[in-house]
Formats: structure tokens, sequence, C-alpha cells
């Protein structure tokens, strides 16, 4: 009794992307290319065009910038570590959706964890590594 596979590529694709303290939740859907951050239009939700950029290029790396809808669900942080998380959860969802896409999006480096966080202040002095001014008198 052998059961046949068949690979028939999903309707829907899930990722989830990590950045400083930001956590993005993406849903990939076949559709004509809309982007929607926590329900707002991505160009409307990043004021800056390098945020915008990182936003699209894991689409535009693999070529499928007209072919999906993006849904984001993002919380935590600022603009800079939410357009990175969101950008990983893009990469990590077409992964999902196709395993072709894997060499091309780990060669652009979206496929990595951007492990750099912030230090934490340390007791006895003003913060991460700054200390109280010397006095010497």
């Amino acid at each position: 009794m052998t059961a046949e596979t068949t690979t028939k590529t999903p309707d829907v694709s899930n990722g989830t992307g990590r950045r400083k303290t930001s956590i993005a939740r993406v849903r990939l859907r076949r559709g004509e290319g809309r982007i929607l951050v926590n329900r707002r239009d991505y160009a409307s939700y990043f004021a800056t065009e390098k945020d915008r950029l990182r936003v699209t290029s894991p689409l535009k790396a693999t070529g499928t910038s007209e072919q999906f809808d993006v849904f984001v669900r993002v919380s935590g942080g600022g603009t800079t570590g939410q357009s990175g998380a969101i950008m990983m959860g893009i990469a990590r969802a077409l992964k999902k959706y196709d395993a072709s896409f894997d060499d091309k999006l780990r060669a652009e480096g979206f496929l990595t964890r951007d492990a750099r966080m912030k230090e934490r202040k340390k007791y006895g002095q003003r913060g991460a590594r700054r200390s109280f001014q010397f006095s010497k008198r």
C-alpha cells in the first residue's frame, strides 16, 4: 500500500520574522501584489524609503512581487526593527511556499536572523557602558 505524494503548492504560506524587539507574523497568499502591514498599506505605514525597500526586497529577489498578497501583523520595536522582521518573515514564507527559493533568499541574507540586541544597563553605571562622571575632588 503505497500512497502517492503530490507536490501541490499551498494556497497560503506563513512565516515569522524577528529583529531586535520586533516580531512580525506574515501570511502570503496568491494575489496581485498588495502588501498590508497592520491593515494599512505598507507605503503609508513606513515613512522612509529605506524601510519600504527592505520590506519588498525578498519578493523582488525571487521575482514574485506581482504574484502574492502579503498580510503582516507586526508589534514591538521601531520602524527599522519592524521592517527587518517583516523582511525575514516574507522570506521564510516564500521558502515554505516554494523550496527552490531557498538559495536566492539565503544568498541575499534574508533568512539569516540578525541577533544584535540592545545591551542591558548595568548597576552603578549610567548606561550599558557609560559610567557616571568621575570627580577627583
